[in-house]
């Protein structure tokens, strides 16, 4: 928890869990439904075998994904096929959060850091549509593994973000739902909060240097 003489300039927010509401199973049932079983390894970002980590890496293709998720699981699906099943687990971002987003970049600079790959962000960042706003509007800046090559929890994706922003960790609180996460953040001089996995965390960040705003 931070101290009421911590200054928060920036908030750095994890996306899947956090904002947006995930559920693995309706990939597991999606692929079922196609006659095709998958493992864990596929539908846990953190456990995925090191053959389909380079896709949340950047350095899988498109192309390369379905390919590998042909190869291991499903060798008579479609790309399109693959892409709706994958898909499945993303649900919506409740408007409240998105409307927390909005009341929070008025007073402080806001980013966004993922843990996500092609296919997921072109099809979630949908989700962040809303009173005419994209996902770009509500962020300074956006990272995603993809694109900055790293994954969280390692501590370079933390400095890297920290570099290319320009913010300082004693100035930015970190919000994620994996506790590996905070706890790396934390030993890099980030102020963190862990909040339950697709829960309304409003009420439970009570922080007085946040203007006594609640979020």
């Amino acid at each position: 928890m931070l101290k009421k003489d911590d200054m928060i300039k920036n908030i750095l927010f994890d996306w899947g869990g956090v904002l947006i509401h995930l559920d693995k199973h309706r990939c597991t049932e999606a692929f079922a439904q196609l006659g095709v079983e998958v493992s864990d390894e596929l539908t846990n970002p953190y456990g995925q075998r090191a053959d389909l980590k380079g896709f949340e890496r950047g350095t899988m293709s498109v192309d390369e994904f379905h390919d590998t998720v042909r190869r291991l699981y499903a060798p008579g699906l479609t790309d399109a096929q693959i892409d709706e099943a994958w898909n499945a687990l993303l649900l919506e971002i409740p408007t409240y959060k998105l409307d927390m987003l909005l009341k929070l970049k008025e007073r402080y600079r806001l980013y966004l850091l993922s843990n996500t790959n092609a296919v997921h962000w072109e099809e979630g960042r949908k989700r962040f549509d809303y009173k005419g706003y994209r996902a770009e509007d509500y962020f300074e800046q956006i990272f995603l593994s993809q694109e900055i090559h790293e994954l969280k929890p390692a501590p370079e994706a933390f400095l890297k973000v920290a570099q290319l922003a320009g913010i300082e960790p004693e100035e930015t609180l970190f919000i994620d739902d994996l506790q590996a996460s905070c706890d790396a953040a934390a030993a890099l001089g980030f102020h963190t909060y862990c909040p339950k996995a697709n829960s309304d965390w409003r009420s439970e960040l009570k922080i007085e240097n946040l203007d006594n705003y609640q979020l």
